[in-house]
């Protein structure tokens, strides 16, 4: 790992690492340079298991035949409906190569959002993962007349089904090898098809604000943007990556797909959403992507354990973790760092900060790389002071990822960056939008051209609907959403997400709603950490019966108080938040309050909890 003190050797690439200019051409190309190199790991049945460059060329040869055998044709769409695993990475690349259009789908929708989806996508095949999603599809093929094939991945529970709209993919592969022995050219053909102007992807905004938009990115795009990735966070095929947020979420599929098909870094599958800790600490990638409900939730984990650590142990990880922060401080502020500061960092890695690395699993990293929502300043420099760079990036859905970057020599927590080399950003001077410019953006939402329309400003800008400024060495910072911002009944402008991530520092805190919009002080709606405050109940003996029952108790109670005191000192008064209230239902991502990537729905809890915000303003 490098020095706290010395993060130059976290350079950009900008040579091409591969040629090629469609994703299928990158992906044929890679397979033919890489063979016998292992690409894609998984584990099952607890056991790793790899796919070499090679292997995982036959794999996608056999589907993307299997789906010609069934006429699937250029420009058709294929939707995946699964979790994150190495079938949706087979399966999508098959897609692609066929010269057809791939979307991705939340395994967490409910039957009613994947109709739409499909219905909206035209979706000819649609790919789920096991016999829960193929239920839900089940629910509501009727209304789906393109729909011509479901194909399952795991086909455990379902060997007596017989309908001729379902296959396995196993059967589909092998319908793929018999057709390749009369049409043995034909996939190569469809590759060699595609073309850069062509439709390649569709992701699907999260819905924030209604119904979801499918954003669509061509194969020209998504190769530029794939290059660009190289100038921010270069990787090489020594570098090991965890493959496990939604692959339907820009984050992942251009973060961490297309960038490590592009630049050859190995993927490792968790098992499931439940497994990733455990396997992160087993892979101990050198290169970690997460959102700040990752890093938020790592942070947690490890004050929960320092509770129950000896006094020894708590006095080890207080004098190390006080080095780390002293560096990082001189480190963010361009000061050198003496010899005699360097010597105890040694000390503090080898008493207390390795062991804290290691228990995230991410003693091996180069850097970590967080995006996709705001995250606390002082998290970004927690992770500083155990030795590990935290490079935090900002885009969304319609940049293809990252617009903004922050490179590793150049950390400044609380800003989200320079302009990416490959696109621009400015700040409109009116409404302090910032917005963006490059061959990196999307070509509009599908059969949306109005809101296509809206989106663009009369010059070409994306407008992001994020508020913001830039300093005069051109690092940017996001206040907040345009229709997020506070106005309280003083007249006072409040960011209700820079309170939001304050209180989101604390382990007791899963997410946070701010409110206040015409009102004459600020209340908060607070989830909180059901994990950790279950065990804070039972280390302090505080009766509960279910999870309403815990948010209610007194001791609870105190407890957020006490999280909302601390954040409330880094305000002024008139931003200060005067009361709160626990949501008292345990929320999953099949709740409507809640988006996909775990987010909760600001005007949508408003609207739902209003009684309950009244209330805090009787």
């Amino acid at each position: 790992m490098s020095n706290l003190w010395d993060l130059t050797h976290i350079q950009p690439e900008r040579n091409i690492v591969l040629a090629g200019n469609t994703l299928p051409a990158i992906f044929w190309n890679a397979v033919a340079e890489r063979g016998p190199n292992v690409w894609l790991r998984q584990k099952e049945l607890g056991i790793w298991r790899s796919w070499s460059w090679t292997q995982t060329g036959a794999a996608v040869r056999e589907i993307g035949d299997g789906l010609l055998s069934l006429g699937f044709a250029a420009g058709h769409c294929a939707s995946i409906l699964s979790n994150t695993q190495v079938d949706w990475v087979l399966t999508d690349l098959a897609v692609l190569s066929c010269g057809g259009v791939s979307s991705g789908i939340y395994p967490t929708d409910a039957a009613s959002q994947v109709q739409y989806l499909c219905e909206d996508s035209a979706t000819r095949v649609l790919f789920v993962e096991d016999d829960e999603q193929l239920d839900k599809v089940l629910e509501v093929r009727d209304r789906l007349p393109m729909l011509h094939k479901i194909v399952v991945f795991d086909m455990e529970g379902l060997s007596d089904l017989r309908d001729p709209m379902v296959i396995g993919l196993d059967d589909l592969r092998a319908l793929g090898r018999t057709h390749a022995r009369t049409h043995p050219a034909m996939l190569d053909t469809r590759v060699a098809g595609c073309r850069p102007e062509d439709l390649a992807i569709l992701v699907y905004t999260s819905g924030t604000t209604g119904k979801p938009k499918g954003a669509m990115h061509t194969h020209g795009g998504l190769v530029y943007s794939v290059h660009g990735y190289n100038t921010i966070v270069s990787q090489t095929m020594q570098d090991e990556r965890l493959c496990f947020l939604p692959l339907c979420h820009i984050a992942e599929r251009l973060g961490g797909e297309y960038h490590a098909l592009y630049a050859g870094a190995k993927l490792n599958f968790v098992e499931n959403p439940e497994t990733v800790p455990e396997n992160i600490r087993e892979i101990a990638p050198t290169v970690m992507l997460g959102v700040p409900r990752v890093w938020e939730k790592f942070y947690s984990g490890v004050m929960i354990a320092l509770k129950e650590a000896s006094g020894l142990q708590q006095a080890a990880y207080a004098w190390g973790i006080g080095v780390g922060t002293r560096i990082a401080d001189k480190v963010l502020a361009g000061q050198p760092v003496s010899t005699s500061l360097k010597l105890q960092f040694t000390v503090a890695r080898w008493i207390a900060l390795n062991n804290v690395r290691k228990l995230i699993g991410i003693h091996r990293a180069r850097y970590c790389v967080t995006g996709a929502a705001p995250i606390s300043p002082e998290l970004v420099k927690w992770y500083l002071a155990l030795g590990v760079p935290m490079l935090e990036v900002w885009g969304m859905t319609e940049t293809c990822g990252a617009s903004t970057y922050t490179p590793a020599n150049g950390i400044r927590p609380g800003m989200i960056g320079l302009a990416c080399e490959y696109n621009q950003v400015r700040i409109e001077p009116v409404t302090g939008e910032i917005q963006v410019k490059g061959a990196n953006l999307f070509k509009g939402y599908l059969n949306q051209p109005e809101k296509t329309a809206d989106s663009f400003t009369t010059d070409g800008w994306l407008r992001t609907g994020d508020v913001g400024l830039v300093d005069d060495s051109g690092y940017f910072k996001i206040t907040d959403r345009m229709k997020d911002i506070i106005i309280t009944a003083g007249g006072k402008n409040v960011t209700p997400s820079e309170l939001e991530n304050e209180l989101k520092f604390s382990p007791y805190v899963t997410d946070a709603v701010v409110i206040g919009d015409k009102r004459p002080y600020l209340s908060v709606i607070v989830m909180i950490d059901q994990e950790n405050v279950e065990k804070y109940a039972q280390d302090h003996d505080v009766p509960f019966s279910n999870y309403a029952s815990l948010t209610k108790s007194p001791e609870v109670q105190a407890l957020i108080q006490a999280v909302l005191d601390q954040v409330n000192k880094k305000f002024a008064r008139v931003e200060q938040i005067k009361k709160f209230w626990l949501l008292d239902t345990q929320l999953s991502a099949e709740d409507e309050e809640l988006t996909p990537t775990m987010k909760l729905k600001r005007k949508l809890v408003e609207k739902k909890y209003a009684a309950q915000i009244e209330a805090m303003y009787r």
